[in-house]
């Protein structure tokens, strides 16, 4: 078993670092406000360290699953960060949906140390962390992929390797695309299915088994219907997600023309005080 460290608790860090734990690993946390990582302590067996460097101290693979770039350049280099106590040889292993240029520079910093970097972004929501059935995406070494696989598999049903640092942001980027689009031609799915009188229920579970089948019909379509957003993931945390998205297809040139009405679609959700409505919120635009 391992000697690791956890650095943020939110939303996915919490269960994710609880998952460490119930499979046998030692684990200690950080997080920035610290009766979280008390809380955590109550529910689980493992202890807390006030900086991300204490925390970091001697570990076989240090976790991190923080809010942003900013945020993450702040535990991993900033002062107490957990390069500069982590040990030669150990592994870094970020969860934090961030971009990939960040993701190139904390891997330079970290091999310029001897610490093996990779960039981990995950996919599932509030229940696939909580569940252990998270869907991980990575960039880094293939070696040091392999050495952390392993442990990441506590939470994750499918962990995979991308390609070279960076290209797990870059797999976490389609993800959100795809969604964003995905989300919003079942809003007017639903919409119009509403608006012509038929049985909204009924035809989800239709065409649920045919073609237009996804895991967001699936699982949202119903609560879609019922006017519920109160699931997994939040509007504010998408936009953050799309904003990323789309300042990497300005500097690799893709076109994005439906991700970037979608982003200004969900703009429009949070001028409504919909920032903390999950993603299938959009529907309300149509109401």
């Amino acid at each position: 078993m391992a000697n690791i460290a956890f650095l943020g608790l939110g939303v996915m860090g919490y269960p994710m670092a609880g998952h460490l734990v119930r499979k046998g690993h030692q684990v200690t946390v950080y997080n920035r406000t610290a009766a979280k990582a008390e809380k955590w302590t109550g529910d689980y067996e493992g202890c807390t360290a006030e900086t991300p460097a204490a925390a970091a101290n001697g570990k076989d693979i240090v976790f991190c699953c923080v809010g942003n770039d900013d945020d993450l350049r702040e535990v991993v280099l900033g002062e107490n960060g957990a390069l500069s106590a982590m040990k030669e040889g150990s592994v870094f292993v970020d969860h934090t949906t961030a971009s990939a240029e960040v993701a190139r520079e904390l891997y330079a910093a970290a091999k310029e140390k001897g610490i093996a970097f990779v960039d981990a972004p995950v996919s599932g929501g509030e229940s696939g962390a909580v569940n252990g059935v998270l869907t991980v995406m990575c960039g880094g070494d293939e070696a040091d992929f392999e050495r952390a696989r392993p442990v990441m598999e506590s939470y994750g049903r499918s962990v995979r390797r991308v390609g070279e640092a960076g290209s797990g942001q870059l797999a976490k980027m389609v993800n959100q695309i795809c969604i964003g689009g995905l989300v919003q031609a079942l809003s007017e799915g639903i919409h119009f299915a509403q608006k012509a009188g038929i049985d909204v229920d009924i035809v989800l579970d239709i065409i649920t088994k045919g073609a237009a089948g996804s895991w967001q019909m699936e699982n949202r379509g119903a609560t879609m219907n019922e006017g519920k957003f109160d699931f997994g993931f939040a509007v504010d945390l998408m936009r953050k997600d799309l904003d990323i998205c789309l300042t990497e297809a300005r500097r690799n040139g893709a076109s994005l023309p439906v991700t970037a009405l979608v982003d200004q679609f969900y703009a429009d959700i949070q001028k409504d005080g919909g920032g903390r409505w999950d993603t299938s919120s959009l529907i309300k635009r149509l109401k």
